[in-house]
């Protein structure tokens, strides 16, 4: 985009050397060949592609033999890539008449990748087909075409059929099936390559966090460390991810520490990748500290604090800091608005949250989108606003989703509707039939409606459909590592240390106060089995593993897949009190800070 600037735009990313270049050429009756591929190159070097066509263009009139070599020929088709692909193809004429389209590599590189660049993969692939020689440059360029375009097969095609293969071939494609999302032949790739750079280890690495298998991704990061390959920027984006994903506190810190230690630059992804990482283990205090560095920050740095803020329960600090960010003249998008409301949905604030809502379209021209029309049904409905947030729904401008339909599900267990809870089910069981938690749900604002003919359907039908649980899985770091658990998982090394640390923990608890919600277990099972299917809970096995391997007194913090249930959230208020120790936890829908028997959210989540 720069080169559009013209001269402007020239003259701050050229090089002095080659301003003044262009200067005498143009005024010289003889143009010098040599000055001219110099100047070229330099604003090629600078990005400035037409600016280097505009001077070939001016000095062809008096030098035609500017082109008579192959490497001003090469250039030249270099700096065509920037324009339709006409100009290609009449430089591309030029070369087949000079003989050079043939004999000359360079040029014929440069061609393929020209026609690459300006969009057109046909004919940088008959112009790759028909060079009679085709070294591992010109092969590199034909992957990167069509790696570019997505068209990984192809690419794997001209990939087999090399001859020979340098390490920008094996990283291409490694780097095109990460991107496309083929995680096993990506790695498949880069078990193969020799020599590995950080580019390979980095795509490797982006291809396991985007496919959310971030367990893989932190073991190839201690992989890559161990290797003594120095991580870039982007390796430490695609790691930081992995950790905000699994919870791992202690290796993001260490990748901080990385960053630090070495001085590494901390630019705007970088930084947001830390406030993101940090917010999401837990630690919101790390988060701030980072943000409040950066020197520079976008809007996605703006959202992802205002979004950290909001699941940690300060809703309050997340609205100031918005309020901050258009102080400064910076336009929120989408992503900062569902920080927005979902700080008004944690803080029960249902004028903020119409007034914030409101705004989006009509002061900040942000089209809201379903997931803004989802966190207001949640807000109404939690809010005790259900007939509202019903209606809502009823006037969107596009289909609900299954999304949606769930938020007004958990609104009406909270708020005991049972009418509007049916028809929420109706469109669950059509929208998403087999996800478990509509119907516990469901069951459950029967069994508080008295309604056991409700409760035995459900029951009827979880087993009619073959509904499968979603298994519940709790996370907890120790000795940096990720130690999971499911519930009534005895697969841990030290499950039988676990299992007596949660016998006790259970006794204590009973002893404080505690009563089993045995209402929330479903099965066709006794009082005394439902007792303990509760208390194999998959969050109470990793406290129980945190108060085993940790020092009194120390924070505890656990990561869970799906929401947490209200058995798990009474019992964790009580071993923050019975234990004195500080548990957040984060659950699918926010981070709840337990401590003295209190809990951040305040039953409200």
């Amino acid at each position: 985009m720069r080169a559009r600037g013209g001269g402007a735009a020239a003259a701050a990313a050229a090089r002095p050397e080659h301003l003044a270049a262009h200067a005498r050429l143009v005024k010289s009756a003889c143009p010098d060949a040599f000055l001219a591929t110099a100047a070229m190159r330099g604003y090629l070097r600078a990005c400035l592609p037409l600016r280097a066509l505009l001077l070939l263009r001016a000095l062809l009139t008096r030098a035609p033999r500017l082109l008579s070599n192959s490497f001003s020929l090469s250039l030249a088709l270099q700096a065509s890539g920037a324009l339709p692909p006409p100009a290609a193809a009449s430089l591309h004429a030029r070369a087949l008449k000079s003989g050079f389209a043939a004999a000359d590599l360079f040029v014929r590189t440069a061609l393929v990748e020209a026609y690459a660049k300006a969009g057109r993969a046909d004919l940088a692939r008959a112009a790759f087909d028909e060079a009679p020689h085709r070294d591992v440059f010109l092969c590199n360029v034909m992957l990167a075409a069509y790696v570019a375009r997505g068209e990984v097969a192809e690419a794997r095609k001209v990939f087999d059929g090399m001859r020979e293969r340098d390490l920008v071939s094996w990283n291409t494609m490694i780097h095109g099936y990460a991107v496309s999302g083929d995680v096993a032949m990506a790695r498949e790739i880069f078990d193969g390559t020799e020599d590995r750079d950080a580019f390979s280890w980095s795509s490797m690495m982006s291809a396991y966090a985007k496919g959310r298998r971030s367990k893989e991704a932190l073991e190839l990061w201690r992989e890559m460390l161990s290797s003594r390959v120095a991580p870039d920027c982007i390796t430490m984006v695609s790691v930081l991810s992995a950790c905000s994903d699994m919870g791992a506190l202690a290796v993001g810190t260490e990748v901080h520490q990385f960053v630090e230690r070495n001085g590494v630059e901390v630019d705007v992804k970088l930084g947001t990748a830390l406030i993101d990482m940090y917010a999401k283990c837990g630690d919101i205090e790390n988060s701030l500290r980072v943000f409040h560095s950066m020197p520079a920050k976008d809007v996605l740095t703006w959202s992802s604090m205002i979004i950290g803020l909001a699941n940690h329960g300060l809703g309050h600090d997340a609205l100031s800091l918005f309020s901050s960010m258009i102080s400064e003249g910076l336009k929120p998008n989408g992503v900062t608005f569902i920080g927005v409301l979902i700080a008004c949905t944690h803080l029960g604030l249902v004028s903020d949250g119409k007034k914030y809502f409101n705004s989006m379209c009509e002061v900040h021209g942000v089209a809201p989108t379903v997931e803004h029309y989802g966190c207001m049904v949640d807000l109404l409905g939690r809010s005790g606003h259900v007939e509202e947030a019903r209606q809502l729904i009823r006037d969107m401008p596009f289909e609900a989703d299954a999304v949606i339909w769930r938020a007004l599900l958990g609104a009406c267990r909270i708020h005991k509707n049972l009418e509007v809870a049916e028809e929420a089910m109706a469109k669950l069981r059509v929208l998403d039939p087999h996800a478990d938690g509509h119907y516990i749900l469901l069951s459950n604002i029967y069994a508080e409606a008295n309604s056991w003919e409700g409760v035995a359907e459900m029951r009827k039908t979880i087993r009619r459909e073959n509904i499968q649980r979603i298994p519940g899985r709790s996370s907890i770091e120790w000795q940096n590592k990720i130690h999971e658990f499911v519930s009534g998982d005895r697969s841990h090394p030290r499950s039988e240390d676990i299992y007596k640390m949660l016998e006790d923990m259970m006794d204590r608890l009973r002893q404080a106060g505690y009563k089993p919600m045995t209402c929330l277990v479903l099965q066709d099972i006794d009082e005394q089995s439902k007792e303990r299917a509760l208390a194999e809970h998959s969050e109470k096995l990793a406290i129980a593993f945190g108060l085993l391997t940790t020092p009194a007194r120390s924070t505890l913090r656990i990561t869970k897949n799906l929401r947490a249930c209200e058995d798990c959230h009474s019992a964790i208020k009580l071993i923050s009190l019975v234990y004195d120790r500080k548990l957040i936890v984060r659950d699918r829908n926010r981070f709840h800070h337990f401590s003295e028997g209190q809990c951040s959210c305040k039953d409200y989540w």
